[in-house]
Formats: C-alpha cells, sequence, structure tokens
C-alpha cells in the first residue's frame, strides 16, 4: 500500500470534537479540538476583536459561523491521514451541507492530491457524518447597515480594490487575518488611519508541523475558504453588509493542463457562487460576499495598479517573504517572478530592480518558473498566478517596450525570442482585446459594477 492507502487504513476516523466560543471585554475567542484516535489531537484556536456592546452570547448565527470556520479548518488537520470517514460530534449538517462540505474539500485538495500522486475521486475519498447537535441557542437580528469589509493581503489586487473604493467615497473597514507590516502600510498609503484596520489571530497547531517531518501527508488545502469564513465573522459582529474581496477572472484557470487541478480553487468564481448560496441558505446573516475586481484578469489588475505609485514601494504577494518580518520579497520564488513579469510592460527595470531587490528579469535561475509561467511545461506553478494568456500578452509588450526605447533584453525576454515565441504583429491587437475584457461571471452589486467600470475608463 503507499502511504495514502496506509494511513487511511490506519486512522480510519478524523473527529471534529468541539467548537468552544468564549468572550472576554475585548475579545471573542472560539477553539476547537480536532481528534485523530492513536495518533494524535489538534487544537487550533482564533481570537476576534468584539466591539462595544457586542455580544453573542446565546447567539445561533454566531454558532453556525464559528462552527463553519471550523470546518474549513478542518480540512488541514484531516488532511494529514486522509481518513475516510470525518466525524462531527458538535454540530449538525443535512445532507446538502455535506455535499457542499465534499465539493471544497475534493476540489481545494486538488493541488495535493495531484502533488502527492493521490488517485481518488469525489464520492469516495470521504463520508462526513453528521452526530451533533447546536445548542438551543437563538437567533439574534441584528441591523446590518451599509459599509464594507475589505481583506487585506499586502498585494496589488486588496491594494486596487481599497483605493478605487475609497476614492469613490464608499465607507470601508479593513480585515487581516494575522497583521504583517505590508497590510499596514497598505492602509496608510490609503490614506486611512490604523484604527481601519480589524485584525483577526489565527492561531495554527504546531504539533502537525511535527507529524509532516514524520512523513504524514502534507500540501495545500483550500485558505481562502478561511478567509471567507473568518471574514464573515468579522463583518458580522462589525455590522457591515459587504464582504468585498479581490480575486480576479484569472484564478479560474487550471493550473495542470488539461486536468481540472486549481491552485486557486477557493479563489475562483465557482467557490464564490457556491459560498455565496451557503451564506444565504444556512448563515443567514445579511452579508453579501463577493469579488471586486471578479471582471477582471491580473494584467488588467496590474495595469491600473502601477497608475497609484504610492503601492508600489510597500505591496507585497510573496507567500515566503511573508513568514519574515517585515514581509519581504525573497526574489527566489515564481509567484515573485509572476508579479514582477506581469508589472514589466508598465515599469521600468530599474523600477523593478528596486520593488523586489534584484533584477529577477536577467537571473538565470528563474528559468525554470519562466517556462512554466509561459505556458511551456505540464502546468503552471503552483502559486496564485495570472493566466498563461496575460503572461505572454506582458512579456510581448515588455519586450517590444525594450525594442522601441533600444535596451538591450535582460536573460528571461531573449530567451523567449529564442524559443519563438515573441509575435509582435498580433500584440496590439491582444492587447486590446484584454484591456477591454470584462468577465459578466461576477456577483458585483450594481453600485460595485459602476464604479469599477468608471476606474477601467480611466486606467484602461
Amino acid at each position: 500500500m503507499n502511504k495514502f492507502e496506509t494511513f487511511r487504513h490506519d486512522f480510519p476516523t478524523f473527529i471534529y470534537k468541539s467548537c468552544t466560543i468564549t468572550e472576554t471585554s475585548g475579545n471573542i475567542n472560539i477553539s476547537y479540538v480536532f481528534d485523530i484516535p492513536n495518533l494524535a489531537q489538534f487544537t487550533p484556536s482564533w481570537k476576534f476583536p468584539k466591539p462595544e456592546n457586542i455580544s453573542v452570547e446565546n447567539d445561533s448565527v454566531f454558532e453556525r459561523l464559528a462552527f463553519s470556520l471550523g470546518m474549513a479548518e478542518a480540512v488541514s488537520y484531516w488532511k494529514a491521514v486522509c481518513s475516510p470517514i470525518m466525524r462531527i460530534e458538535c454540530g449538525n449538517l443535512d445532507s446538502e451541507q455535506i455535499k457542499w462540505w465534499k465539493k471544497l474539500y475534493f476540489m481545494g485538495l486538488g493541488e495535493f492530491f495531484y502533488v502527492n500522486g493521490i488517485k481518488t475521486d469525489i464520492e469516495s475519498f470521504i463520508s462526513i457524518q453528521s452526530c451533533g447537535n447546536f445548542s438551543s441557542s437563538q437567533k439574534i437580528v441584528r441591523n446590518i447597515p451599509d459599509g464594507c469589509l475589505v481583506p487585506i493581503g499586502g498585494g496589488k489586487d486588496s491594494a486596487l480594490t481599497l483605493e478605487t473604493l475609497n476614492n469613490a467615497g464608499v465607507k470601508c473597514r479593513c480585515y487581516s487575518i494575522n497583521k504583517r507590516n505590508s497590510i499596514t502600510e497598505t492602509i496608510r498609503s490609503a490614506g486611512l488611519p490604523d484604527n481601519t484596520l480589524i485584525t483577526a489571530s489565527r492561531y495554527f497547531d504546531r504539533s502537525l508541523v511535527e507529524l509532516n517531518k514524520q512523513g504524514f501527508l502534507n500540501g495545500h488545502t483550500p485558505f481562502s475558504s478561511i478567509v471567507a469564513f473568518s471574514a464573515e465573522i468579522t463583518a458580522y459582529l462589525n455590522g457591515l453588509k459587504y464582504i468585498v474581496l479581490s480575486n480576479e477572472d484569472s484564478a479560474n484557470e487550471s493550473t495542470v493542463t488539461g486536468q481540472n487541478v486549481n491552485h486557486q480553487y477557493s479563489k475562483s468564481f465557482e467557490f464564490e457562487q457556491d459560498f455565496h448560496s451557503y451564506e444565504e441558505k444556512y448563515l443567514d446573516t445579511g452579508i453579501y460576499y463577493f469579488s471586486f475586481l471578479r471582471p477582471l484578469s491580473e494584467f488588467q489588475i496590474a495595469k491600473m495598479f502601477v497608475n497609484h505609485k504610492k503601492y508600489l514601494p510597500v505591496f507585497r504577494s510573496c507567500n515566503l517573504g511573508s513568514k519574515v518580518s517585515p514581509d519581504i520579497w525573497c526574489g527566489n520564488c515564481p509567484k515573485c517572478l509572476f508579479v514582477c513579469l506581469i508589472l514589466s510592460p508598465f515599469v521600468s527595470r530599474n523600477e523593478l530592480t528596486g520593488i523586489f531587490g534584484k533584477d529577477l528579469l536577467n537571473d538565470v535561475s528563474m528559468e525554470k518558473y519562466f517556462v512554466e509561467l509561459i505556458g511551456k511545461s505540464e502546468h503552471k506553478p503552483f502559486e496564485c498566478v495570472g493566466s498563461i494568456s496575460e503572461v505572454n500578452l506582458a512579456v510581448s509588450l515588455a519586450i517590444k517596450k525594450y525594442h522601441e526605447e533600444n535596451q538591450k533584453l535582460p536573460f528571461l525576454f531573449e530567451k523567449y525570442i529564442s524559443m519563438e515565441l515573441y509575435s509582435p504583429d498580433t500584440i496590439d491587437e491582444r492587447n486590446k482585446k484584454i484591456c477591454s475584457g470584462f468577465s459578466e461571471n461576477n456577483l458585483l452589486p450594481e453600485q460595485f459594477r459602476n464604479i469599477l467600470i468608471k476606474e477601467m475608463e480611466r486606467f484602461l
């Protein structure tokens, strides 16, 4: 038997044992217990700032929100052994909810299954058994005024969303999971006070890391679903109507050629629709979840973003660099290279070198990632990167700019030409087509649609 089959045999049951809510004068704490019998017990937790005059005691809606966040958390621990049975002892799910969670787990773990060589299907990979009950708490009716909660990750996308809504006079609060320097600096660059930011603290159980070191299964999980449910809790506590994400149309593209394996599944429009429906039917908070940038591509976002120069010194999108304090661009990963490439038609080479701390376009060690990003490999990098077509357009436009300015091409662009991929005759047509694109696969309310279209008219 391989690892997957062995672990499933040895640890057949994963238990979501408890979800406990406690309040202090300034915080609401949620603690979870997940159990893999005869192996490990995990106790992750969250802390949410509590607004004045707010209590969630005997609040059935909050109870369901907290339980749902636990379901989103659980998959990170379950994947260590991929138990065929998940038993829920602290809440109740109907058959449609079980189907919903199975889809999120299966699709959100597509990369995990692919990288670990796991062959399975959505019907057999897990059986979710719901045998617990919620308490007899009552639904507390809260007023939901018009206001936005904008999750900020420190990258260009959320910065563009915040800048655009702020300039349009929309009342915004910001949200982050834990605090990083780039998040704080993004808010300050937008001209907003520090108290605009609401930060939830997530405490990951590090004993899982020890299991990974011992050879238990590890890999990518649908983290953006955790963002969704925790943002829902934050918006609910603070009386905000809209959760405004910054996920783009490019996130819908499969990471692996010819397969339905998407590193960004929980950023996709499919998940956005699913979450929106789940919230409406099962959480019933009155909060509206959508992505403001969904109609746009990464290319369009980059072209609009660079017009707001104040963010260039502070934005960060590097996952490796986010683990350093203060967060940095590591300059050695595919995410750094992708951002460099997508900005390259609009930002000078000196500016790019200043942003990333090195000349990535002239870095021979980046060749492997470059080949993956332009679609000449079995799969794109397993990172949140744009579509193959828009990377190729960005590279082509940058090469054209270098030619027009009589600049020597960097190594990666010389490589692109040597691969006979540069087609100058089609660049203008492709550029015009992508810049005028507006995907109708979106959930934008009319007010936000009009704001986005006006911003596109300014810069695209």
